[in-house]
């Protein structure tokens, strides 16, 4: 597939069925967040791939609102990376996010990116500080997000190039 038609049809899923990602299709999502490129090349990004149902059902809880849908997702992949190696972290955990879903895309698969930096997980704790325990995360480093994965139910229709916003587009200045 070329990279337009794959954006096209990309959209954020929510809904899975109840079906195991094979594990060749997870060695290539591995794949495609170490190709992610970091700035300077620091590779300062660790990510954590998590299928056990158990895990999925406790991240589903990481937010307020949001991320109930870890819960039926056959995969999530948490992205995180590390302040004090790179002031480009969330840039580079973002790219490597983004990679996931078109890679996840590219495979026939469904995802949605859970925004855990920066968000709530009850009045008094961060989502982040949740998802760190949960995941036996280090305190020196971020989680940015997490990535749900799965063979979606039902489809969707693809974006329409009518439905573009051309005015966004600006030459030259704004």
């Amino acid at each position: 597939m070329n990279v337009q038609k794959l954006l096209f049809k990309r959209k954020s899923i929510r809904k899975y069925i109840d079906k195991a990602i094979e594990p060749e299709k997870i060695d290539a999502l591995k794949k495609a967040a170490l190709l992610s490129p970091t700035g300077k090349r620091k590779n300062h990004w660790d990510f954590i791939f998590i299928e056990n149902k158990t895990t999925l059902n406790k991240l589903a809880d990481s937010k307020i609102h949001g991320s109930k849908l870890l819960s039926n997702a056959a995969l999530a992949v948490a992205v995180i990376g590390d302040n004090k190696v790179s002031d480009t972290w969330i840039e580079d955990c973002s790219i490597a996010s983004i990679i996931i879903q078109l890679q996840a895309e590219e495979l026939g698969l469904g995802s949605c990116w859970v925004q855990i930096h920066k968000r709530q997980h009850s009045e008094h704790l961060m989502s982040e500080d949740y998802v760190r325990n949960i995941l036996n995360i280090p305190d020196s480093k971020n989680v940015l997000s997490i990535i749900a994965i799965g063979y979606p139910e039902g489809e969707r229709p693809a974006n329409k190039e009518d439905d573009l916003l051309w005015d966004k587009i600006h030459e030259e200045r704004f």
